[in-house]
């Protein structure tokens, strides 16, 4: 996808804006893309700019000025919100419609106008005023993260079958000892491995360095040989048996069928439940939570704190603290 092709120039200097400044990842440059593009396209229709005949999907956006931006109000902001949760539909690829996307996305995409008009008021100074300050944001339900315990995760570990029982274990063993992202596993060359570290290209392309363990260690060096075996040029350290990189939806796949394998739930886990696996044990085994933060490549702390809120050993000692604790009933 090239933005560049349909975007008006103020969304172009916006977008150029966060990937050369602030380093964001070209995958996060288009979701901001696509977000921008539902909200002008909606916005065109909203003011009558098109034939109400137009398909939504068909809205050019190329005739969008700043002075269209500037005239945005906090009702228009609502309808769009409205819009979202109610008329848009989930997946256009999908057979049958599903409409109204969930909490998370519609703050997704608040979050990328906030953005949009920080960077044409504070970090421009091209509009004076700034439609969705004080603007609510949709309420989330936080949930806390799911993860396997140590015995469901060394029972992963054991019952690696099928064809590359070497490739796999590794993954799983890194995934699990590392807090790894998939993306920064099947991210990850040869060349990045070094005696007792990884070197990990995180989002936005940020570079950090995670060392590994015994266990993680002795599982690259059993899987190397095996690598060997399909003669790849390709520098990737997890290759798929044409000697590719591997892909993320292969590494979903393979997490699914050892998690059955270990008679685990395979729809209720995932390869990120497997990095929040990691996390959960590394905090309750003395890691403290900026050190986590650190490894697991967390830009904001208050990301990372969400697994301090898992396993309390401080709250679960406060309530048994309570004299009341030991109570029982007396027998009539």
């Amino acid at each position: 996808m090239d933005y560049r092709d349909e975007a008006p120039e103020v969304i172009r200097d916006f977008l150029s804006y966060h990937e050369v400044v602030r380093g964001h990842s070209r995958k996060t440059i288009d979701e901001y893309y696509l977000d921008l593009r539902t909200f002008l396209r909606f916005l065109k229709q909203k003011r009558g700019l098109v034939p109400r005949s137009t398909p939504f999907e068909e809205i050019g956006i190329g005739d969008v000025d700043l002075a269209f931006l500037a005239a945005l109000t906090k009702t228009e902001v609502y309808d769009f919100m409205s819009f979202l949760g109610r008329d848009r539909i989930k997946n256009p690829q999908s057979r049958e419609a599903e409409y109204g996307l969930s909490p998370a996305s519609r703050a997704r995409k608040l979050a990328t106008l906030r953005s949009l008009y920080k960077y044409l008021t504070i970090k421009t100074g091209k509009l004076e005023k700034n439609p969705l300050d004080g603007f609510d944001s949709p309420k989330l339900r936080r949930s806390l993260p799911k993860y396997l315990t140590l015995e469901e995760s060394i029972s992963l570990l054991n019952n690696v079958g099928g064809r590359n029982p070497e490739r796999d274990r590794c993954i799983l063993t890194i995934f699990l000892n590392c807090g790894l992202r998939i993306s920064e596993l099947v991210g990850l060359n040869v060349s990045d491995v070094n005696e007792n570290r990884l070197r990990v290209i995180g989002k936005g392309d940020r570079e950090r360095i995670v060392y590994i363990n015994q266990a993680v260690a002795d599982a690259i060096n059993a899987y190397l040989p095996f690598r060997k075996k399909y003669g790849s040029a390709t520098p990737a350290l997890f290759i798929s048996e044409r000697g590719e990189r591997i892909a993320r939806s292969t590494v979903h796949r393979l997490v699914k069928v050892h998690l059955g394998e270990a008679g685990l739930d395979r729809e209720g886990y995932s390869a990120h439940k497997l990095r929040h696996t990691a996390a959960t044990l590394m905090l309750r085994n003395g890691v403290d939570v900026r050190t986590l933060q650190e490894l697991l490549g967390h830009e904001h702390l208050n990301t990372t704190e969400i697994y301090t809120h898992i396993e309390n050993t401080d709250l679960r000692m406060a309530a048994d603290a309570n004299p009341l604790a030991k109570y029982k009933p007396e027998k009539g």
